[in-house]
């Protein structure tokens, strides 16, 4: 009689719902609560069944994840579970994108834009359990100069916002640090002419900040009621003109309309949309300053349609239905 395999197979998904899988963890240590959270995320996924290969903390994203990527993400892992804000995420996607490896996403920044984009719940044990027992789909990347973002790339006001905004004091206070310093910078910054076109229309601005979305949440609210982070299409607005006053009051109806549609809102829609600047500005990509954007120093913005695989709660419902999984 051959031996007897006493190993247990596992158990069937039940309809509709990805069995756990395997995976491998990064967390930054520096996100809002990644420093109080990262030593019980390993445990807790354990105990949902998923089978932790590695985790790595880390301190210092900017130096560290260019070399600890592309060394875990060479062993191809099921799963890439990643908590951090969003501009690690950022820097994770540039190494994901159109991998087969999938994002499990636990959101632990301050805004968290790009988890609220993919209707992930912001408390962890239920962002655990998405990652565990949530779904697998496809959503857009945006390329900014070819540079992967995942929600917003945006230029002027926010460049600063992000350069000035202490560490400390977004973990104290949150989201509301990003509107005191932005308050406090607009005394003094200057308007920025831009020519905008999209998908060959051009257009015209002068405002102290231009936004270019992929996700559909930006600074905590979303966009509109139409915007998605799977419909690939990018979104290009500017919130408010000229003068000071106006970036408030835009600020505001944006912070109190994300039930509007874009067309009501004036934003414009379109696959690629090229920027131009009167003078050269900072990037800012998914709150992380990269390159910069001038007369002769276009930005480029592309979306890349189903370029990242990534868990969702079993109740997303994609804009686009080949966001579904493959």
């Amino acid at each position: 009689m051959p031996p007897v395999d006493r190993r247990r197979a596992p158990a069937p998904a039940a309809p509709g719902v990805d069995r756990a899988p395997e995976a491998v963890v990064v967390v930054n240590a520096r996100s809002r609560r990644g420093a109080a959270l990262h030593d019980r995320i390993a445990p807790a996924l354990v105990a949902r069944g998923v089978r932790v290969l590695d985790v790595h903390v880390v301190r210092d994203p900017g130096a560290e994840l260019p070399d600890l990527l592309p060394r875990v993400l060479a062993a191809e892992p099921e799963v890439l579970v990643v908590g951090s804000g969003d501009g690690t995420l950022a820097a994770v996607v540039d190494h994901l994108a159109g991998r087969r490896t999938v994002l499990g996403y636990l959101p632990l920044g301050t805004t968290n834009n790009t988890g609220r984009s993919l209707g992930l719940p912001l408390r962890l044990g239920a962002a655990l359990d998405v990652v565990a027992h949530g779904r697998t789909v496809s959503v857009d990347l945006g390329r900014a100069n070819d540079d992967w973002f995942a929600n917003l790339v945006s230029v002027g006001l926010s460049s600063e916002v992000a350069g000035r905004t202490p560490h400390l004091l977004k973990r104290r206070l949150g989201r509301a640090a990003y509107a005191l310093t932005a308050a406090r910078a607009l005394v003094t910054h200057r308007p920025f002419e831009a020519e905008v076109t999209v998908d060959g229309r051009t257009w015209h601005v002068r405002t102290h900040q231009l936004n270019v979305a992929n996700g559909r949440v930006h600074a905590g609210t979303a966009i509109a009621a139409d915007a998605g982070i799977d419909d690939r299409l990018l979104v290009a607005y500017a919130l408010g003109g000229a003068h000071p006053a106006s970036v408030m009051a835009a600020a505001v109806h944006q912070a109190t309309t994300p039930w509007r549609p874009l067309g009501h809102k004036g934003y414009v829609t379109g696959t690629e949309i090229r920027v131009v600047t009167d003078r050269a500005l900072r990037l800012d990509v998914d709150g992380e300053l990269t390159d910069t954007v001038g007369p002769d120093e276009p930005l480029v913005v592309q979306v890349d349609a189903g370029a990242l695989r990534v868990r969702v709660p079993q109740g997303f419902v994609p804009r686009d239905p080949l966001a579904a999984e493959r």
